[in-house]
This record gives C-alpha cells, structure tokens and sequence, in this order.
C-alpha cells in the first residue's frame, strides 16, 4: 500500500507539474500532477509556480488519493497524474 507520508513537493518547470513522493515499505515512487490537472481540481489558483504549489497545497488529500489509484507496485519509478485523473 503507497503513503504519502512526506509532505515535500516541487515545481518541476520542464515538466510543467509539481513532483512529489510516496511510499511502499522501503520503494519510493515519484508522482507529477500536470498543470491542467491542478486547473481541473482548483480553477482559480493563479497560473505560476507559486500558485500551483498553493493548489497542491490544498488539495492534498484529493491528489494523494487519486496518486494512490494510479500506482501499482513495483511497476514503475514515476508515475504522471492529469486532468483525466480527477
């Protein structure tokens, strides 16, 4: 089962998405949420690094669930989250 017990998270600007880790047991795994899913889930948050982590920020608990359906274990390093996710 992957946790998200690390609350770190960074704008990625190549990818145009905010980066952030979970964890199975001792396997990390790294999770991007692009900038039109972040759109999706939060409209209003201004279209810049600081208003993507913000979105991120409160939105947590939705990105972090939506991460947790999408990950499969062992199968991946990264796994990319989009608007379709949410």
């Amino acid at each position: 089962m992957i946790e998200f017990p690390n609350h770190s998270r960074s704008y990625d600007r190549t990818r145009r998405a905010v980066r952030f880790w979970g964890y199975d047991s001792a396997m990390e795994a790294s999770f991007f949420i692009d900038e039109g899913a972040l759109r999706r889930i939060q409209p209003d948050a201004p279209p810049d690094e600081s208003g993507f982590l913000t979105a991120f920020d409160s939105n947590r608990d939705r990105i972090c669930a939506a991460a947790a359906r999408l990950y499969v274990r062992g199968s991946r390093g990264s796994y990319d989250l989009v608007a379709a996710n949410f």
